[in-house]
């Protein structure tokens, strides 16, 4: 049931039109993995989603409606049972079964189209036992509801501190080093960006016109949001991984780029000894919010909130480099430092910004979503991250024992995302099926990082 007329709708706003069309249509998964069996599951959910989920966002509780060619947030009565999916798998079997089972139903999950005329999310309550978890609880969101920052601020709003329910939970800080501080001068940043956004551009615009080589990462099959695919996992120490990013002054987030990208062609060599100088593009995602910690969402829907809900972010394109590029397995952190530093002080994200919002106004957001659908097919993979807590979470008395997410509908047959939680740092995989050796690729993945950590240990700091 509508509720209210069609005068005063919310707008979905550009990137939620983009990612929201025949073209292209972008979604959330994510996954939460439980220590102990899920009991009494509908009921306990049912109560959380009505008094805690909903109240969250309007967003939750509205369907998209399009009037004059432009797309609003209608608000509807929602039916929560029509929202909450329990599938059935066969009884007793072992938890490596029930791992391929889940595999095969994220795998179905992430193909599926969401019905129309209900608000664009859902829940799958996994009660099977697998290798990872006693059970396994799925959350699904349209891309247009918000972005990774927004979903996650959501999701952590429904969930407790499993040590302690009165106590918030806390993220690592993501503030800005004083060294960092002091490299941002004023006529420096502005020449530099100058320079950058030059490069960024023509390089944002060939890679519209130029498709990456055929590889062991890339097929040339069409279509490959809507093919089956392939879901693995792997989980590093985020001690180890600071303690990699202290010894080279980069960030974080360089030390993980560095290690996907190294990972990826060891794994592209063993495969195919040809493919190790094919020309790869990976398409970084980047928010382009005032980088700081996750903000209630009270204070994120406010008006001019300082870190505002919705899609505020944009991809980077960063060349992999080939392995006879670098002299070491070090040098693949320094130049992802090198080139997501250099992309980051360049106007060129504004400017597709800025050209995709005149496409949709002379155009149509479908034109934009093609532009958007074509420059993400001619890459080899995506990257993306988010922060997760510090502490153990738990959902209703349930603890969170660990939680990835995927982000099904890009046009690629290899997306990676990346996410910290409790002292770990978790990578998941979306690979298209038959294409990804899993089990080999997590193996250079693992002697990427081997690799890498005997570099650093020999050199112990990165003279920027």
């Amino acid at each position: 049931m509508e509720i209210g007329n069609l005068e005063g709708l919310e707008p979905v706003s550009p990137n939620g039109q983009y990612f929201s069309s025949d073209v292209i249509t972008l979604s959330v998964l994510a996954v939460l993995e439980f220590e102990i069996p899920i009991i009494d599951a509908e009921s306990q959910t049912m109560s959380l989603l009505k008094n805690v989920f909903l109240p969250i966002s309007p967003r939750f509780s509205s369907i998209m409606v399009e009037n004059d060619g432009k797309k609003e947030w209608k608000r509807v009565e929602v039916k929560l049972e029509d929202h909450v999916n329990i599938p059935t798998f066969p009884s007793n079997l072992s938890p490596e079964s029930y791992d391929e089972y889940l595999e095969d139903y994220l795998s179905k999950l992430s193909t599926e189209r969401y019905p129309q005329g209900k608000p664009l999310w859902e829940v799958h309550i996994i009660k099977y036992p697998t290798s990872n978890a006693a059970g396994n609880v799925i959350f699904k969101f349209h891309h247009a509801l918000g972005d990774g920052y927004s979903l996650m601020g959501a999701l952590i709003s429904t969930l407790q501190r499993a040590d302690n329910p009165s106590l918030p939970l806390t993220f690592p800080s993501r503030q800005q080093s004083e060294s960092k501080k002091r490299e941002n001068f004023f006529v420096t940043k502005i020449f530099s960006s100058a320079c950058n956004t030059i490069s960024d551009i023509w390089c944002g615009i060939s890679k519209t016109l130029k498709e990456d080589d055929l590889t062991p990462i890339k097929s040339s099959n069409d279509a490959i949001e809507f093919l089956p695919s392939t879901i693995a996992t792997m989980t590093f120490s985020l001690d180890q991984l600071k303690s990699i990013k202290n010894k080279l002054g980069v960030t974080l987030n360089d030390v993980l780029t560095g290690m996907i990208f190294f990972g990826t062609r060891l794994y592209m060599q063993e495969i195919d000894q040809s493919s190790s100088t094919a020309d790869c593009t990976a398409m970084v995602l980047l928010n382009t919010r005032i980088m700081g910690d996750y903000m209630p969402i009270e204070e994120m829907i406010k008006p001019n909130s300082k870190m505002p809900w919705g899609n505020r972010f944009t991809f980077l394109h960063v060349p992999i480099p080939h392995l006879t590029e670098l002299s070491n397995a070090e040098d693949f952190i320094r130049n992802a430092h090198k080139m997501i530093k250099r992309k980051r002080n360049s106007l060129a994200a504004y400017f597709t910004s800025r050209l995709l919002e005149i496409v949709n106004k002379f155009g149509s957001h479908e034109a934009s979503s093609r532009y958007i659908h074509r420059t993400l097919k001619n890459s080899s993979m995506v990257i993306s991250n988010m922060i997760g807590p510090v502490e153990q979470m738990s959902l209703a008395n349930h603890p969170i024992k660990g939680f990835y997410f995927l982000v099904p509908g890009l046009p690629q047959g290899f997306d990676i995302t990346i996410v910290s939680y409790t002292g770990k740092v978790r990578l998941a995989f979306k690979m298209e099926k038959g294409i990804i050796d899993p089990q080999k690729l997590k193996s250079c993945m693992e002697n990427a990082l081997d690799m890498i950590v005997k570099d650093s240990n020999k050199n112990p700091k990165l003279n920027n």
